[in-house]
């Protein structure tokens, strides 16, 4: 039995894990459940799933939770409690669902505490990815990737020498936008950004996928993941997303990893590395595929991808500031104050205003992230 501390279980990754843990209940089981402040789908989890301690990030929904659940497991609150948490230790693997830089300081708990990590957070490796990755050897801690695309890379490199690497090919989907053209795109409503064609995800990395900054967070993320210079890591884009990434070798060869989009898949062998448990839930029929199509992305167009690459070669804090100026960006699409094609307009403003600290540290990467919400809270209210 394998106990489970799920960060996020409100979103689609973390109801997706608890499908799996549902599926498999002598396999594994719930320790801890953090939220923002879902109460209601988070009260239905806690009667199911019996966890002993759960954080509701939220601080003034907990006297609500504490009247609607009493006793029946302990309440924590805020960052601070998602820190507790993860600092408990009576879990095996933690899994990052949380979106956005609220993962990081949770998720270094639990690399001190020695756990795995099975990460959906991909903001954590976008501004800490060196800190996390020395963490993880220093520590001797098993990273498995939950991304769709970076499970796939990582099952497709299982057994393979890492110099026989030619390059690793991300595939996108696209998102909503792929055939709207550029001059349309400033008209574009909050409801047709949140419209994708394939994924079913929360609002923030919807947005994402649209501007394609999912795809370019994505490739920062392989950078340290994988430990590849950027000029091995290609994007292509792939409307149907069966093809969930692919890696070519030096000889010319290309593996690949195929299914029915299904975020439960990535998941279930995070949790199960490195066996492979049966499971019928998610199944292939290629005879209903009529085609697999490929597409470079037009870089001019989703400006957010081109700016991720160029966030690699300026090294230093960069990332978290790209990393908080794109949440802040989508925070104000949301709300309607921005329109969409502003968004990379805004990502560049911080990049060019706040100070990149040469050196990544825990201090410099969490000042840089509070400089950059400031400065654009300060311009866009």
């Amino acid at each position: 039995m394998k106990n489970i501390l799920l960060l996020g279980s409100t979103g689609s990754i973390g109801i997706s894990t608890l499908d799996i843990v549902r599926t498999f209940p002598d396999q594994f089981s719930i320790t801890g459940l953090t939220a923002n402040e879902n109460i209601d789908l988070l009260i239905e989890q806690i009667k199911e799933f019996n966890p002993k301690t759960v954080v509701i990030r939220n601080k003034e929904k907990a006297g609500e939770l504490k009247n609607r659940i009493g006793n029946k497991c302990e309440i924590l609150t805020g960052d601070e409690g998602l820190i507790e948490i993860s600092k408990r230790g009576n879990y095996e693997i933690l899994v990052s669902a949380i979106v956005g830089f609220a993962g990081l300081n949770p998720t270094i708990e639990a690399i001190k505490q020695k756990k795995r990590i099975a990460l959906a957070n991909k903001e954590t490796l976008v501004v800490a990815g060196e800190l996390i990755i020395e963490l993880c050897s220093q520590y001797n801690v098993e990273l498995i990737p939950v991304d769709s695309e970076h499970s796939a890379i990582f099952q497709c490199l299982k057994g393979e020498n890492k110099n026989n690497i030619d390059k690793i090919i991300l595939t996108a989907s696209g998102g909503p936008f792929l055939n709207k053209p550029t001059e349309e795109l400033k008209n574009v409503t909050v409801n047709e950004a949140l419209n994708h064609p394939n994924w079913k995800m929360g609002n923030k990395i919807t947005i994402d996928s649209a501007t394609m900054m999912n795809k370019g967070l994505e490739v920062i993320e392989a950078f340290w993941l994988f430990g590849l210079p950027k000029d091995k890591i290609e994007v292509i884009i792939h409307p149907q997303s069966i093809i969930h990434s692919m890696v070519e070798f030096a000889d010319g060869s290309i593996k690949a990893q195929l299914s029915t989009p299904d975020m439960k898949l990535p998941i279930l062998y995070a949790l199960t590395y490195p066996e492979r448990y049966s499971y019928h839930g998610v199944r292939t029929d290629f005879k209903l595929l009529n085609q697999l199509t490929f597409f470079e992305p037009d870089f001019d167009k989703f400006t957010c991808l081109k700016i991720a690459y160029e966030v690699i070669d300026e090294g230093g804090v960069a990332p978290s500031i790209l990393n908080a100026a794109n949440e802040v960006a989508v925070e104000y699409f949301l709300k309607g104050i921005i329109k969409f094609n502003q968004i990379p307009e805004i990502i560049r403003y911080a990049l060019d205003k706040i100070f990149n600290h040469q050196r990544a540290t825990l201090e410099t990467i969490f000042e840089s992230d509070f400089r950059t919400r400031e400065l654009l809270k300060k311009k866009l209210n």
